[in-house]
């Protein structure tokens, strides 16, 4: 069979396309595809219908398949997640998150620093289904009123957010744990990478890989 696969940031890159077309033995797995594409095993993660998947994972023809290599990172509802190309609200965000019964609002913005931009790039479609999964667990792990995420792709000029993560809670403490919780799961899981654009040139900055 001949499966389609999405590439991302450095696999993109080395590739010279968004798409390779790779023909395998059925019954394949994950383990076959990387194999074909003589791709180290832990040199990215594949994705099957916007989940990771294991080596041992099968591949059925028609799946939606894709490569990501390593990304750069109770009763609560999910109120807005959003990865957009435009800019950020951190306003929209914190009212977002604001009800009667939230004691405390806690908003994280991940912001440009040192370069005169930054360039994301995202496997869209996952990391949206990644951060609004993200935000419904940690919700529930820290009792959580409300979360909301967003992260922005495309061109993020200096001192401008790329990330923000709005959290309410009862009380202080929950607010900040679970608003640490799920940034930090957003900067390890989601499939966002980016680039340092400065007037020495472009520089990839290396990520980790995401769990599977």
């Amino acid at each position: 069979m001949v499966v389609s696969v999405r590439l991302f940031a450095g696999l993109r890159e080395r590739a010279g396309a968004a798409r390779v077309e790779v023909e395998l033995a059925e019954p394949a797995t994950v383990a076959d595809l990387l194999a074909a594409l003589e791709l180290a095993p832990r040199s990215c993660v594949a994705a099957i219908n916007r989940e990771y998947a294991d080596p041992g994972a099968r591949i059925a023809p028609g799946d939606e398949v894709a490569l990501v290599p390593p990304v750069s990172g109770g009763d609560g509802t999910v109120r807005r997640v959003r990865v957009t190309g435009e800019r950020l609200d951190v306003a929209a965000l914190s009212a977002a998150v604001r009800e009667p019964r939230a004691g405390a609002v806690v908003l994280f913005e991940g912001v440009t620093r040192d370069v005169p931009e930054l360039d994301y790039e995202a496997y869209a479609e996952m990391a949206e289904a990644r951060l609004e999964a993200i935000a419904a667990e940690e919700a529930e792990r820290h009792g959580l009123c409300a979360v909301a995420v967003e992260h922005r792709t495309g061109t993020v000029p200096l001192g401008e957010p790329s990330v923000i993560v709005a959290a309410s809670a009862p009380h202080r403490a929950e607010a900040f744990d679970g608003a640490r919780a799920v940034i930090d799961r957003v900067k390890a899981e989601a499939p966002i990478w980016k680039v340092e654009v400065s007037a020495a040139g472009r520089r990839r900055v290396e990520g980790t890989l995401p769990p599977v």
